[in-house]
């Protein structure tokens, strides 16, 4: 059986393997997220124990998995509600550096992680707030989540937050990293809904029941 630095370092591989135009600065960002996180989860339990092992696999490429799904142009506003300890926003605020991201969650101290992880990694276009999502007053391009539990919920919750300029190549809406059978909690939005498989972009057997759902809101 591999140890956990190998499980990792493969995994670390693999994002350069699937995002192939990383800058220098963007590999080192991510190449610091483990031990900023490891060090971080000893004080603030923000990962599964058991689940850091596949830190690189389950967290941050896993969170990448959106920009499979869309490129961000510059100005892009987008807000990560439930980040936790900054999944997917973080990640995702790597790679696309000249887009501003809001990452919102209503536990303080995962807000305190967030803050302390972008500033380890000098990561300028990351703005933390320990509040619920949908008491949040701004407006966005997209919001993304992978903590979100039913969607019909969530929709409600943030169907009024977003600009009403749209010129990504994907109107502006909801992304949601979501697992497993969707059908019956999609059914309101069939017509509208789109859903990426994972596994048509990561060869990870994590990734076999693994999706992007994008809802747009117009």
């Amino acid at each position: 059986m591999k140890n956990i630095s190998d499980r990792n370092d493969n995994c670390q591989l693999s994002i350069v393997n699937y995002f192939p135009d990383l800058s220098p600065l963007q590999k080192e960002q991510i190449n610091k997220l483990y031990s900023l996180y490891e060090n971080w989860n000893l004080q603030i339990n923000v990962i599964s124990r058991k689940d850091f092992s596949n830190f690189y696999e389950r967290h941050v490429l896993h969170s990448l998995g959106i920009a499979k799904v869309i490129q961000f142009k510059a100005g892009t506003k987008v807000m990560d509600v439930g980040t936790g300890g900054g999944f997917p926003g973080i990640p995702l605020a790597i790679l696309f550096p000249d887009v501003q991201f809001t990452l919102v969650d209503s536990i303080g101290k995962k807000i305190k992680v967030v803050n302390e992880i972008t500033n380890g990694i000098d990561l300028k276009n990351v703005n933390a707030i320990h509040q619920r999502g949908e008491d949040i007053d701004s407006k966005f391009h997209f919001i993304v989540t992978r903590a979100v539990g039913d969607m019909n919920e969530f929709y409600r919750w943030v169907k009024l937050k977003f600009e009403p300029d749209s010129f990504n190549d994907l109107p502006n809406g909801i992304l949601a990293l979501k697992g497993g059978d969707l059908k019956e909690e999609l059914s309101f939005y069939s017509y509208k809904a789109k859903i990426f498989d994972l596994n048509n972009y990561f060869k990870e057997e994590f990734f076999e029941t693994k999706k992007v759902v994008y809802i747009p809101v117009k």
